[in-house]
């Protein structure tokens, strides 16, 4: 496996494996028998018999699934299209925001122009990870009026923020990858010497706290607040991070490099924290249950490239799944964090 999940997408929509238009509802269809036990421990999390649900398709590549418990709806992306969605029980998919990144005629020298992570905020705000913008921003859910946070570190614009959490005292912690740019590393628009993570602070400070990743990608925070988890989507070193949010040196936590094989397409790239701590990452064929030691308990194999995953529901025991081109859903046994 010689791509990144990027380069993959590039692939795939070139020979027409992949489609431009999102259909707005699918009936739900059910999927064959899709978790893989690899620890006892994980029946606790998640029944071996649970099924995928697949709610709706057709995406270029679908991404920053987050639930909103206001609205009782999920928002979610479709990159490469510049398009976010909404998706409710009622009504499917519908489209949300387009553009959900900037403008196609103001993005020349971007390959992916839209919006990528999603993540709701305390106050009740829509953070979006804009690649068109080079930044991350803050959106009133009703009026649709957005407010930049961040788009600039040491006077020199981002590359293309990918996936942001905010921890409790509004700290921000958002990575900088280059996917949104053509040519990626080697555009000529890329002013940052690294590919970071950052610590945004609530006076407005922001601070590289990561310079070393090739692909920082997903970020999460631990229940406790005292470990940032970053993924990394480098096949060469497909790796989840973990470090204290004060900028400690990143120490290895889990290495997906065994899992990696030609039917189990995919990487390190979103994750999601229940309650007791148990991370549920994506990567080589679907999503990973890992304790919080990062031992692997579980693989829900959904058999495509998966790019994030959020719990939501109003009891918080439905795990989302943006999977390439798919929306899915699984029922769980554990609550995502936050549902207390």
């Amino acid at each position: 496996m010689s791509y990144t999940r990027r380069l993959f997408l590039a692939s795939a929509a070139s020979t027409g494996l992949v489609s431009a238009c999102a259909m707005p509802r699918l009936p739900s269809l059910r999927k064959s028998l899709d978790v893989e036990i690899l620890d006892n421990s994980a029946r606790d999390l998640i029944s071996p018999g649970a099924r995928l649900d697949v709610l709706a398709s057709g995406y270029t590549w679908s991404e920053g699934p987050v639930w909103d418990r206001k609205r009782s709806c999920l928002y979610f992306s479709d990159v490469p299209e510049n398009t976010c969605w909404k998706w409710t029980e009622d009504e499917g998919a519908t489209v949300f925001l387009q553009p959900s990144g900037a403008p196609t005629d103001e993005t020349q020298g971007f390959r992916e122009p839209g919006a990528n992570g999603l993540a709701i905020s305390h106050d009740g705000r829509l953070l979006i990870c804009n690649h068109g913008r080079r930044a991350v921003q803050s959106m009133d859910i009703d009026t649709k009026q957005r407010t930049t946070l961040v788009s600039a570190y040491d006077g020199k614009p981002l590359n293309s923020p990918n996936d942001v959490v905010e921890a409790s005292d509004g700290t921000l912690f958002f990575t900088d990858p280059p996917y949104g740019l053509e040519g990626m590393n080697d555009s000529p628009l890329k002013a940052q010497d690294a590919n970071g993570v950052y610590r945004f602070s609530p006076d407005g400070s922001l601070t590289r706290v990561i310079s070393t990743m090739t692909f920082p990608n997903g970020v999460a925070l631990s229940p406790d607040q005292k470990t940032l988890y970053v993924t990394q989507s480098d096949p060469d070193a497909a790796h989840l991070l973990q470090m204290g949010p004060d900028g400690a040196e990143p120490e290895l936590l889990f290495d997906a490099a065994p899992f990696m094989a030609e039917d189990a397409p995919g990487l390190p790239d979103g994750l999601a924290i229940d309650e007791t701590g148990h991370i549920f990452t994506t990567g080589p064929g679907g999503v990973f249950i890992l304790s919080p030691d990062g031992t692997p308990l579980a693989r829900i194999k959904t058999g495509k490239a998966t790019a994030n995953c959020c719990f939501g529901d109003p009891d918080g025991r439905t795990l989302y799944l943006t999977a390439h081109d798919t929306l899915m859903r699984i029922r769980t046994r554990t609550r995502g964090l936050g549902w207390s």
